[in-house]
């Protein structure tokens, strides 16, 4: 058995052997949900510049993952806030982002993706009215169809800024969805993922909030594909998701309790609402793992997929413990632990936003969730990082 010296939760040095079996990569057959893993960004390590200032990237090994998740069935939800979107991304990149994306897809059959839609190009201290932020939305939703990609509508700081009552919001997202070409994905984010979104569709109470948007939804039905909600509260979800508009899809963005949502309850008058389909940032942590239950699903294994995802949970809340909006280093961390990039570097900085335990605590969590798919490599690295820090594992 393989063992390292790691760092518990008190700072004390204790010995732990590895107990995990990899889960496989391997192709899948056609799931009866539609997943998308909103997907990280490489930094690119070795270009020049301030980190915390310029936004570089490492094109190739950025698309390289995407066709690893696309090879494992998922979809990929592009320039969200996985990717660092508003925090460390801006949108000349993620423009680009978008685009090579895209591109990508072409040559890969059934590929699927999705992109972010925002207002993150404005400069908040220069924002006063709702025209502003219509015409940003405008700018993006212009960009993004040119090039034949399909929207997400992503929340908007912009907005919270300036709106005054629900009916600013109401007036914004009326005017976005009769005028978009396909439908859309909407994206509830919720403020433990960014604090400037607090009291999104004009209420600080979560029951108000939901009726604006649900009336939303219901006043441009053709015109919304689904929303997905990140407010990690099952209970909210379930309940939203029996009230949406017929053929209107419920995207969990619930990375506590993804499995049972996508799993459902049976419940619904229709099949769309009778379960979750996903937009979650853990499946680019775990993607075998989220393929392979999906898969299992699919063949009506309900105890399969159940088993395949239980040990992921502990895991994916561990990576989204509070402050949440630091989540997206332990997902950067994973893609490097697994050989999918060859640093633990992060646009922005933010590979320093969590603590060595914290981080010791995560490789523990993978481990035991199948999920070191190379294990030799992620014990190498995970000595290289403990070095780093005057550990001698």
């Amino acid at each position: 058995m393989t063992s390292l010296t790691l760092v518990n939760r008190q700072g004390q040095l204790e010995p732990y052997g590895l107990v995990g079996t990899p889960q496989p990569a391997s192709p899948v057959e056609p799931f009866n949900r539609i997943a998308y893993s909103a997907a990280h960004v490489v930094a690119d390590a070795r270009a020049p510049g301030d980190p915390w200032l310029q936004a570089a990237i490492d094109w190739d090994t950025t698309l390289a993952y995407r066709h690893h998740l696309w090879s494992l069935g998922l979809g990929v939800a592009e320039a969200m806030d996985t990717a660092q979107r508003g925090m460390g991304l801006d949108w000349a990149a993620s423009r680009e982002l978008i685009s090579r994306t895209l591109q990508a897809a072409r040559t890969v059959p059934g590929a699927r993706v999705a992109s972010g839609c925002g207002t993150d190009h404005l400069d908040l201290a220069q924002v006063t009215h709702l025209d502003q932020v219509i015409r940003a939305y405008d700018e993006q939703i212009e960009a993004i169809e040119s090039m034949g990609g399909k929207l997400i509508i992503m929340a908007s700081r912009a907005l919270v800024k300036v709106a005054r009552s629900p009916a600013d919001y109401e007036k914004v997202y009326d005017h976005i969805l009769s005028q978009v070409r396909e439908p859309v994905i909407l994206h509830w984010l919720g403020d433990m993922f960014d604090p400037q979104l607090a009291g999104y569709w004009g209420h600080a109470n979560l029951d108000l909030a939901t009726d604006t948007a649900l009336g939303v939804m219901q006043s441009h039905a053709s015109k919304v594909d689904g929303i997905k909600i990140s407010l990690l509260d099952k209970d909210r979800e379930i309940a939203l998701r029996r009230r949406l508009p017929k053929g209107v899809r419920m995207y969990t963005g619930d990375d506590f309790n993804y499995a049972e949502l996508i799993a459902g309850d049976g419940q619904g008058t229709e099949e769309v609402h009778r379960h979750s389909d996903a937009l979650l940032g853990i499946f680019d942590a775990i993607a075998p793992a989220a393929s392979a239950a999906l898969g299992a699903l699919a063949r009506g294994d309900s105890a399969r997929f159940h088993a395949i995802l239980a040990p992921t949970v502990p895991l994916s809340r561990h990576i989204f413990q509070a402050p949440t909006r630091f989540y997206k280093t332990g997902v950067v961390f994973m893609a490097w632990l697994n050989g999918h990039q060859p640093h633990f570097v992060m646009v922005g900085g933010q590979h320093s936003t969590r603590s060595l335990p914290h981080l010791c605590e995560l490789f523990r969590l993978a481990d035991q969730a199948n999920l070191l798919g190379q294990p030799d490599l992620a014990v190498a690295r995970m000595r290289t990082l403990l070095a780093l820090h005057g550990v001698d594992a």
